[in-house]
């Protein structure tokens, strides 16, 4: 029950906390929240790729062979693309990105509830190996949690729902992570041995979303530079290695 306790307690901070700071940047003015979100998106990518290299890939090494943790971790990144795809998955952090209409709003509300499942997965798996780990792995979700959150505000507000209504949906949605830790710490009582495939998994995903989704949109805005994205790519890096230490 503890182990428990502490999973949900840490998808919560990564899903919902993620939520409620983004609905914050909702009381500024566009200006300021256009030139917030892309310090966000630079500093969430270094948490996303120091978590899935530093914590995730060593953890799931220490319990399986390099080849079959490769692959695990490769299924992750091809799965994401899948998703992506089937326009399951959504990432939007810019509000001048987001094309909207209805359907649109409906795939972002569903894909937030797979997405915060998902997160909160991946943080009931971390916790089970170590709590530290879960802990830097719930700081990198709500990293890269924030910037999308206020892009998916920015989408459902442009489809004609209220404020209330948007940041409303996207709490609910956010509750996905708790029935994601709650699943993920039955599963692995079940299937024990299934949990370093978790963990390689996990980091196939977060680089993909770092590498595919944020740096691309680091390289299409212009309000931070080159030299300032870098730093902050590097200081989420180095706050998981520190966390880690």
């Amino acid at each position: 029950m503890r182990l428990l306790g502490t999973a949900i307690g840490l998808s919560i901070l990564g899903s919902l906390g993620g939520i409620i700071v983004a609905a914050s940047f909702l009381l500024l003015g566009e200006q300021i929240r256009g030139r917030l979100v892309p310090w966000l998106i630079s500093y969430a990518v270094g948490t996303l790729v120091g978590v899935a290299l530093l914590a995730l890939v060593p953890e799931a090494l220490d319990l399986l062979a390099p080849r079959p943790a490769m692959i695990t971790m490769a299924a992750g990144i091809l799965s994401f693309f899948l998703l992506e795809k089937a326009v399951i998955w959504r990432h939007c952090h810019h509000d001048e990105d987001c094309h909207v209409h209805s359907t649109a709003a409906s795939l972002v509300i569903i894909g937030d509830v797979l997405h915060t499942f998902v997160d909160g997965a991946v943080i009931a798996a971390a916790v089970i190996t170590s709590v530290p780990l879960g802990i830097t792995t719930a700081l990198a979700v709500a990293a890269h949690e924030i910037p999308q959150e206020v892009g998916d505000v920015a989408i459902l507000l442009r489809a004609g729902y209220s404020r209330m209504r948007a940041l409303a949906l996207n709490v609910l949605a956010g509750l996905g992570g708790i029935l994601g830790a709650g699943a993920m710490v039955l599963a692995s009582q079940a299937v024990p041995r299934a949990l370093p495939y978790v963990l390689a998994f996990a980091a196939g995903n977060f680089l993909y979303v770092a590498m595919s989704d944020l740096i691309p949109d680091l390289h299409r805005g212009n309000s931070v530079g080159g030299a300032r994205q870098f730093l902050l790519i590097a200081a989420g890096i180095v706050t998981i290695a520190l966390l880690q230490a």
